[in-house]
């Protein structure tokens, strides 16, 4: 169909009456139909058959081209009123994926899966028909925002695991296919997705900054002809936001160069900064910081440029000082991160307030000010050399950014490359804090504790190693830091002693805590253990905030697995047996949420949940921490219950390894070990029947030793344990059955020098756990059976039963007996004292009798015979 035909088939805008469009509009759609030669021409095709079937869908008649002419007086069409808009192929196009996108958000609010999976496909079938014109314009920006919209809304979906359990078995089949395809289809415009995220523009602003550049161009072109006019009488001006860089690539193929947006105040006009203007204006935009219209990229843009004008120190301070709280705004919700790009442009911009600072030492930061004066009055005051005090806080702007990273470090998946990647931004970050504490004890501030704590908090965990690193690295970045590298232990007892001498309780405590943990992670057990106990926090420490009591608990963790590296297992099953018989040792130690069936919290008590939640590089190995637990209970369970083989539910000393014990000695069949739980279990098996060599090589296979330090150490210790528990385990089963041991052969039993089997037996006798002693001269272990074999304890138990049983029926004969003494009491007081006195001495005879067939007789009343005799001799 010819273009003419297309364009009769359509009312004019214009306010004349004529039925025919004007010249204007036809020079418009010439001058995109020109636009449009460069596609291919099956595009060309495509849209034109689209614009056939369109006008056709909407009105019905004999013929366009009559029903062109005919106008208004059509019987057919529904309404007369009705406009009718000449459209491109290209705003076609668009509109179409326009109008799938609010399908898409229709059917988001509904949470109906099977439309949104629909939509979807539908709005990708639209954009690749869409190609030609994408390729040459650039990607809608439109399109990004639904894209990342819709993944986010996806994992909010599959995160809620209550309401994918609530849905029918089309909407989860559709979820789960949504979440393969945006995963795969987010790929393909990873780079396109991080530009956005790193400036996001939401609808309302993307509509005020399409009109800021249409009234730009116009102002540009007025001096044109109408070749290049803008197309926005077909659309609205908000179709200027449907590209990353709005009217680029079109300038450049008119042949106009397009430098992007410009500064524009009311009406359009260019807006010029002056420096002599550079307060009034930051304080304008101060003020609309926060404001709903603000777009937060364009006022960063405009602090850049403000910053860039500003001639003085204290000018450009004063701007810093506004725009960095400025970059952490882009960060809309408390739950999102940061960009990497808008944190790395503030830890930038930290370090040239700082190096500004540190220029100038007559500007000080305070908190407050009582009246601040004019900007322009205290630069003068600048220039003269005079102090100035500007109002902010360095210590506020330290904890965001701090925050930030640590919120990027949870969000970021740790198993892949971006991880590491982000984690090697600590150093930046750490050379920050360092500066600040620098910088502020030079000020005298009160907050440099406050900024030591930080600093604290980013080395207490990290091996000696990686805090040299850090510190060479520090000295790098920051060279006016002359002093001497410290030794790692130096460096953290030093910054703890000094905060122990604070004024903030919470400082001191964590403090403390660091201190503990540094100590117990460098194997000083003693002294972490002692630290400890002379804080006493362990009584208050259910009073204080969150985060401390998740540090508390990392804390004992560590100061557990202290005491395992040295050898002590006693201790070491005492510090971790409240976490591990809690059950919920990931949520103790904030390495990750566990998942409840029937869990009481609130969606936002789950939020918070995660926000404290650890980054990975800072967790503990739960299955190593496992395994040392079970381990240590193994070698103290295993000689508890042969002692007490007779009343084993007596004395138990940890019972999630009893649980896991019995649980694998009800298995009919028992494979070869798999993981750590069966190797311990295979062990505790092997070392209750005395094969202590098993026990060891079970032991020794568990491959989760390999990741601690001097692994080959630890097996060492575990073998000494294991022998010497063996030891003690041999003596409680078989002590019954022997009356003498030899201390050579049970050396050589269980390859111990004779001096350790002394020991181990005369510690024995000491703790009353075995009745025996020691023959010098014979070097023997002289048995004393003093103990019962199980037969002499099975017939010890059912005496005491009987004896039991026999007094409980004694006391209830006794207690009917008095009953009934006094109910015959009364029957005799009536009969007579004497005959009350002869019956009473035949009943008791008469019961004596009675007693041998029926039990007792006389004023008991229960021997019938007897009975009967003692009322007739009573009348």
């Amino acid at each position: 169909m010819s273009r003419f035909f297309r364009g009769g088939s359509s009312s004019s805008e214009s306010d004349s009456d004529s039925d025919y469009s004007s010249s204007d509009e036809e020079r418009r759609h010439k001058a995109a139909d020109a636009s449009e030669s460069e596609e291919s021409d099956s595009d060309e095709s495509s849209s034109e058959s689209d614009s056939d079937s369109d006008d056709g869908g909407k009105a019905g008649g004999p013929n366009k081209f009559l029903r062109g002419f005919a106008g208004g007086d059509s019987e057919d069409e529904s309404d007369e009123d009705v406009k009718r808009v000449v459209k491109s192929a290209r705003d076609k196009r668009f509109d179409e994926m326009r109008n799938t996108v609010n399908a898409l958000k229709n059917a988001k609010k509904i949470n109906d899966w099977v439309a949104i999976q629909t939509e979807f496909d539908k709005l990708n079938k639209a954009y690749s028909k869409a190609q030609a014109i994408i390729n040459r314009e650039g990607i809608p920006r439109f399109y990004i925002r639904t894209m990342i919209d819709l993944e986010e809304f996806s994992k909010e979906a599959a995160a809620n695991k209550a309401a994918v359990k609530k849905m029918n078995a089309s909407s989860a089949r559709s979820l789960n296919t949504m979440k393969t395809k945006l995963k795969k289809h987010n790929k393909a415009f990873e780079a396109d997705v991080e530009k956005f995220k790193a400036k996001p523009v939401d609808t309302d602003a993307s509509a005020d900054e399409a009109e800021a550049a249409a009234l730009a161009k116009a102002a540009a072109e007025e001096s044109d002809d109408d070749f290049d006019a803008p197309r926005a009488a077909g659309r609205d001006l908000s179709d200027d936001d449907d590209f990353e860089v709005a009217g680029s690539k079109r300038g450049k193929k008119g042949g106009k160069k397009d430098d992007g947006f410009q500064t524009v105040g009311k009406g359009g006009k260019v807006a010029e900064l002056k420096p002599e203007d550079l307060f009034k204006k930051l304080r304008e935009m101060i003020e609309a910081r926060g404001k709903k219209g603000t777009d937060r990229t364009t006022q960063m843009q405009q602090f850049d440029s403000l910053l860039n004008i500003a001639a003085t120190p204290y000018g450009k301070i004063k701007v810093l000082l506004a725009l960095i709280p400025a970059r952490f705004d882009v960060s809309s919700s408390s739950f999102a991160y940061l960009p990497i790009d808008v944190w790395k442009s503030a830890a930038d911009e930290l370090n040239q307030l700082f190096g500004l600072l540190e220029e100038n030492s007559n500007i000080h930061l305070v908190k407050l000010v009582g009246e601040e004066e004019e900007e322009a009055a205290s630069e003068i005051k600048f220039k003269n050399g005079e102090d100035v005090s500007i109002r902010g806080s360095l210590a506020s702007l330290i904890d965001r950014i701090d925050d930030e990273f640590i919120k990027s470090l949870q969000h970021i998946d740790p198993h892949t490359s971006e991880y590491v990647a982000r984690l090697r931004d600590e150093t930046i970050l750490y050379a920050l804090i360092v500066r600040a504490q620098k910088y502020l004890e030079r000020a005298e501030s009160d907050t440099v504790d406050h900024i030591k704590m930080r600093r604290l908090e980013h080395l207490y965990y990290k091996p000696d190693i990686v805090i040299q690193a850090v510190e060479k690295e520090v000295r790098n970045l920051y060279p006016a830091l002359t002093e001497a590298l410290e030794d790692p232990v130096t460096l953290v007892e030093h910054l703890c002693t000094s905060l122990y001498k604070t004024s903030i309780d919470r400082v001191r405590t964590r403090s403390l805590l660091c201190h503990v943990y540094h100590l117990a992670l460098h194997d000083n057990y003693e002294r972490a253990r002692d630290l400890m106990l002379m804080s006493h926090l362990q009584d208050h420490v259910q009073q204080t905030e969150v985060s401390t009591q998740i540090l508390f608990n990392r804390t004992m963790v560590q100061i557990g697995m202290c005491a395992f590296r040295s050898g002590m297992v006693k201790e070491t099953a005492n510090a971790l047996q409240e976490f591990m018989a809690s059950g919920r040792v990931k949520e103790l130690l904030a390495q990750g949420v566990q998942m409840q069936r029937f869990s009481d919290k609130t969606p936002e008590q789950e939020k918070l949940e995660k926000q404290r939640q650890l980054p990975f590089h800072m967790h503990i190995n739960l299955e190593l921490l496992e395994c040392i637990y079970l381990t240590c209970s193994m070698l103290l369970e295993i000689p508890n219950m042969a002692a007490n083989a007779h009343e084993p539910r007596r004395k138990v000393i940890s019972k999630p390894f009893r649980r896991m014990l019995d649980y694998s000695e009800r298995q009919v069949f028992n494979g070869p070990p798999e993981n750590t739980r069966d190797h311990i279990m295979a062990a505790a098996k092997a070392l209750a029947a005395g094969e202590w060599q098993r026990c060891r090589d079970l032991i020794h296979a568990i491959k989760i030793w390999d990741l601690m330090p001097n692994s080959t150490s630890i097996k060492e210790m575990l073998t000494g344990k294991i022998q010497e528990e063996g030891l003690r385990t041999y003596f409680f089963t078989y002590a019954p059955y022997y009356d003498s041991l030899g201390i050579e052969q049970l050396g050589s039993m269980f390859d111990l020098p004779p001096t350790q089997v002394r020991a181990t037996v005369s510690r024995m006798i000491i703790n009353e756990e075995l009745h025996a002693s020691i023959d010098q001269p014979t070097e023997s272990v002289i048995l004393h059976r003093s103990e019962m074999s199980r037969l002499e304890y099975l017939a010890g138990v059912y005496s005491d039963k009987v004896a039991s049983l026999v007094e409980s029926n004694e006391k209830l004969l006794e207690s009917r007996a008095t009953t009934l003494g006094l109910a015959t009491q009364e029957r005799d007081v009536r009969g007579g004292h004497q005959g009350h006195s002869r019956g009473d001495r035949q009943g008791f005879r008469g019961g004596r009798g009675g007693h041998g067939r029926g039990g007792f007789g006389g004023d008991r009343g229960k021997g019938r015979r007897g009975q009967g005799q003692g009322q007739r001799a009573g009348r």
